[in-house]
């Protein structure tokens, strides 16, 4: 985690978003939880009282063209199930509603509990008792369920009778018990309240004497005795449909180029695919199709049904609020407290830059910042204390050129207005020596500031070159003819030693001037008696030109800085040794200006050796290009 700012943040978020997380699940359990206990304690009970909701507003719907007067039977639901009742049109119309006398909201559930249909039912009788489109349902009057017709397209019997149709078949349920009862068997008939009678018949007992009863179904009717048929006969009106429903289904059955086959029984009729043709979709679609026309003119229209209250749940509710807002104010409090704690680590280090940069603005070079860890703050830290570390030296740099060369021009200029006073006083007369002399001196001026210019130039991108075609050894003969009078002067044997012919492309005089400035330095620190060789050799792709003399050497720490500006081993300004300090640094550029290096090795007391590394692209001819080097 010390290592990076970015992993720091990225596990200081995960960490308040677990936390908000963890809260949000706390809060969602406690308020859902009293809440479902309830739904669950009441759930099996309501489910029976739905059901019963619904299958009686199924039988209004099967038994009344229109839902107008549904009213009082929804009232009547309500105020006994104590559950909020309402119908709605699929367009979302309200038919009924018993809000107002639950004193509930007028709002309805999102969701609605089902939606009662009675064409596509085929009634709601009809559902309990028989098979509809090919859906097989256990019937509450036998003891196995009854086989699923392949459509269905009749069965309706007992569907649709009127009350004179009931009574007739009450009288004749009761013939039919009679009859049971003369033979010693035990029945039961039920019906009444507007139903169709059912006969329940003794069928077998068991070994301790318990009496097996079942419905007589009507198919019985024609091999039972005791059935009459019209017992079971369909009513007038299921006729009615039925044959409108055939009808219908057969003209589309033919218009698709379906077969079938009609079969009757107890007049009713039924459209089945013939023999073992299977059941298509456009078989089935015909089929459906035809009992939903058919029964429209006497069953209601589709409608939603919605049982309870609007189905909400709102966490920041009167009973919630106050549980809500406290687990917001803790989450909120632990996550400040992190991000205060964590915050004040990650910007210490930020703050401590700024101060360190506000001292350096206002002049404080020495301004540094406390580093600790690896992370990129940590680097940030380093990188600020490298860079106040190098303008300090270049600081230090500067102001030491300044003295240098303020020392530097001061000499000269004061040998020259004494001697020029002198000479204007009549105390030194203005002679062949005097002459010479105050040339050395100008000579000396003339060669710092040609350094000077030299170094902003470079500096500037503006060094000119001429390159041109020539034999590097050539170059070094020269230099060395050039500095020999010098260096038997200082006692210091000047010599080349060269591997043959070298050609290059280069400036001869910039490249004489580099090799110039090395030689001079080797000469003015190396004793009497000493020697200075400059060398010129190939190694691979390259020429190494070197200058190697057994002086005093130079200490290692001061080898990174030797082409620094300014900067001087000996810093003593005497005129044997106190150069400007500008030699070496104009050499560095010399150099890179021919895509070369430079370095240098040394040990003190045992001399050293200055290496100068250009490429080696010898002319392809006369005509090689002088200007390659341009910059």
């Amino acid at each position: 985690m010390r290592r990076s700012v970015l992993i720091r943040f990225l596990g200081l978020s995960l960490a308040v978003a677990l936390g908000a997380v963890i809260a949000t699940a706390v809060i969602a359990t406690y308020s859902t939880s009293e809440q479902l206990q309830g739904e669950i304690d009441t759930n099996i009970s309501q489910l029976e009282v739905d059901t019963r909701i619904f299958a009686d507003l199924s039988d209004y719907a099967s038994d009344h063209a229109s839902w107008s007067g549904v009213d009082p039977l929804v009232n009547q639901l309500a105020d006994q199930t104590g559950r909020r009742v309402a119908l709605t049109a699929p367009d979302g119309s309200v038919i009924a509603d018993s809000a107002e006398l639950l004193g509930a909201a007028p709002d309805l559930p999102s969701v609605p509990a089902a939606t009662i249909n009675a064409r596509e039912q085929g009634g709601a009788a009809l559902l309990r008792t028989q098979a509809v489109a090919g859906v097989s349902v256990r019937s509450t009057t036998v003891s196995k369920p009854v086989d699923p017709l392949p459509v269905g397209l009749g069965r309706y019997k007992a569907w649709g009778l009127t009350d004179e149709e009931i009574h007739e078949r009450e009288q004749l349920a009761e013939q039919a018990a009679e009859c049971y009862r003369a033979q010693g068997k035990n029945v039961t008939v039920t019906g009444g309240g507007g139903l169709a009678p059912q006969l329940m018949v003794e069928k077998s007992r068991t070994p301790d004497g318990v009496a097996v009863l079942a419905f007589a179904p009507g198919e019985a009717a024609t091999t039972d005795p005791c059935l009459p048929p019209g017992l079971y006969a369909p009513s007038a009106k299921a006729l009615q449909v039925n044959a409108d429903e055939v009808r219908r289904a057969e003209s589309c059955l033919r218009a698709a180029g379906e077969p079938y086959k009609l079969t009757k029984q107890d007049g009713l009729g039924t459209v089945l695919p013939p023999g073992d043709v299977p059941l298509t979709k456009q078989f089935a679609e015909c089929a459906t199709n035809a009992r939903a026309e058919a029964l429209a003119p006497y069953v209601a229209p589709e409608a939603r049904l919605y049982l309870g209250s609007k189905s909400t749940f709102n966490v920041f509710s009167t009973e919630g609020l106050l549980r809500t807002a406290a687990t917001a104010l803790g989450v909120l409090l632990i996550a400040a407290l992190v991000m205060v704690f964590a915050g004040r680590r990650l910007v210490r280090p930020i703050l401590a830059l700024t101060g360190a940069a506000q001292r350096m603005t206002n002049g404080d070079h020495a301004a540094r910042v406390p580093v600790s860890g690896k992370d990129e703050v940590a680097r940030l830290g380093h990188a600020f204390n490298a860079m106040a570390e190098s303008i300090q030296q270049h600081d230090h740099q500067r102001k030491a050129m300044v003295s240098d060369v303020a020392h530097e021009l001061r000499t000269p200029l004061a040998n020259i207005k004494g001697y020029l006073v002198a000479s204007e006083d009549g105390v030194v007369p203005l002679d062949r020596e005097l002459v010479t002399s105050l040339l050395e001196e100008t000579g000396l001026l003339e060669r710092l500031v040609a350094d000077l210019q030299d170094l902003a130039l470079a500096d500037a991108g503006m060094l000119r070159m001429h390159p041109a075609p020539r034999d590097l050894s050539e170059l070094a003969g020269q230099v060395v003819g050039a500095h020999r009078p010098a260096a038997e002067a200082a006692g210091v044997t000047l010599t080349a030693a060269t591997d043959g012919p070298t050609p290059a492309v280069v400036d001869s005089a910039r490249i004489r001037q580099a090799l110039g400035n090395l030689v001079s330095n080797a000469i003015r620190f190396t004793p009497d008696g000493g020697r200075v060789v400059v060398g010129v050799r190939r190694s691979g792709d390259d020429y190494l030109l070197t200058v190697t003399d057994n002086g005093t050497g130079i200490a290692a720490e001061h080898l990174p800085h030797l082409f620094d500006r300014f900067y001087r081993v000996e810093h003593s300004r005497s005129r044997a040794t106190g150069g400007s300090g500008l030699g070496l640094a104009i050499t560095k550029h010399l150099v890179e200006a021919h895509q070369g290096t430079i370095t240098a090795t040394s040990r003190p007391g045992d001399g050293s050796t200055f290496t100068i590394r250009l490429p080696a692209r010898p002319p392809e001819g006369p005509s090689a290009d002088r200007e390659s080097l341009r910059h």
